[in-house]
């Protein structure tokens, strides 16, 4: 039965440099988190404070109700899988899943059953007695995990596991990974900088930037309720307009965008800075009547751009001199006929707007 899981306070120091700083998480028991951010935002330092294979500067790591900040990783029970897969190459597909089960002394019947139920679980049966080097980096990384498994641990740690492989496999070995949590209920820590695979995985994300959470919430409400605009730059794509509040509009140069909710945010005259996801945008026209549209909000502009990204097309055009991107259904786009140079009539729903009074430094 998994047991549950706490940082308190955790922070981890470099010198001067502070890489993690002051976290605190209650991982409940078969939770699926993933830490996401840049590189550089300390979720890979933060793995290794959890695993013991770095010492905290502060705080505590508490483990079904204990803490745990003194025990080598060995003590900890917890799995774990390396982005380098980290196999012994002189060694089989089922010597290497075998290994922490001989480590533990467990009788080699029990082995011998424990390493079949895991290269059925993997999907690598018949290929006990093949060596790493003879398999593809997706195999490699499905033995990495079979042997991580194979103790039967509570916690699960993953490192930027997929990292190294190619688009479609990653999206298969997500597949895996999800399942087998489930199948095991094992709770399951995992940290990348791929925001899908992290909104495609995880029960909770956590968003890391500078050693620091900076949202921490399901999927849904990390892609549709972004608290910040790092996280709402980082986390999909989308546009920044900025301007001066007045009441619930936003003066953005010549434009004046009524924004839902903007009374709420800074006061009149403050530098207000607004986010909006390109598939938000509303073409008028086509399944839009110009008649639904909040007058102010509508823009007229240019296709400059098209770039046909299989389920959508996105579309950039100007507004204030600043690129801003649209992404169209490809059914829609392929109904309309639109070209380069074609004109657009783009509606800002009011209540699509996410209104900030800080704008973090873009990313590069």
């Amino acid at each position: 039965m998994s047991k549950s899981l706490r940082l308190d306070k955790v922070a981890k120091h470099f010198g001067s440099l502070v890489a993690v700083d002051e976290v605190s998480l209650d991982i409940e028991p078969g939770e699926f988190i993933c830490f996401l951010g840049p590189s550089g935002c300390g979720k890979t330092t933060l793995l290794r404070l959890i695993t013991g294979f770095e010492n905290l500067t502060s705080g505590d790591i508490i483990y079904d109700g204990k803490v745990i900040n003194h025990l080598p990783p060995q003590k900890r029970d917890f799995g774990i899988v390396f982005q380098s897969y980290a196999l012994f190459p002189n060694m089989t597909v089922k010597q290497n899943i075998a290994f922490g089960l001989r480590m533990r002394n467990i009788p080699q019947r029990l082995i011998d059953e424990r390493v079949d139920e895991m290269l059925q679980m993997i999907g690598l049966a018949g290929w006990q007695d093949h060596y790493p080097a003879q398999l593809s980096g997706g195999q490699q990384q499905r033995v990495a995990l079979g042997r991580a498994i194979a103790i039967k641990p509570n916690v699960l740690l993953l490192d930027e596991p997929l990292s190294a492989l190619d688009a479609k496999i990653r999206v298969r070995l997500r597949t895996v990974i999800k399942r087998l949590q489930q199948d095991l209920g094992v709770t399951l820590i995992y940290v990348t900088h791929d925001q899908e695979e992290a909104l495609a995985l995880a029960d909770r994300v956590v968003i890391m930037r500078d050693g620091r959470f900076r949202q921490i919430g399901t999927p849904f409400e990390i892609y549709k309720k972004p608290q910040t605009s790092f996280v709402a730059e980082f986390v999909g794509t989308s546009n920044f307009i900025s301007g001066l509040r007045t009441g619930n509009h936003i003066q953005c140069g010549s434009r004046k965008f009524t924004v839902a909710g903007a009374d709420g945010v800074g006061v009149d005259g403050d530098s207000i800075h607004l986010a909006i996801r390109p598939e938000s945008i509303e073409l008028v026209g086509s399944k839009l009547d110009i008649e639904d549209c909040t007058p102010e909000n509508i823009v007229e502009t240019r296709a400059e751009v098209i770039n046909f990204l299989g389920a959508v097309v996105r579309i950039t055009f100007l507004m204030e001199e600043e690129e801003m991107f649209i992404d169209i259904p490809e059914k829609d786009f392929e109904k309309m006929a639109l070209a380069r140079g074609d004109k657009l009539m783009l509606h800002f729903p009011p209540e699509a707007f996410y209104a900030y009074t800080e704008m973090f430094s873009k990313l590069i």
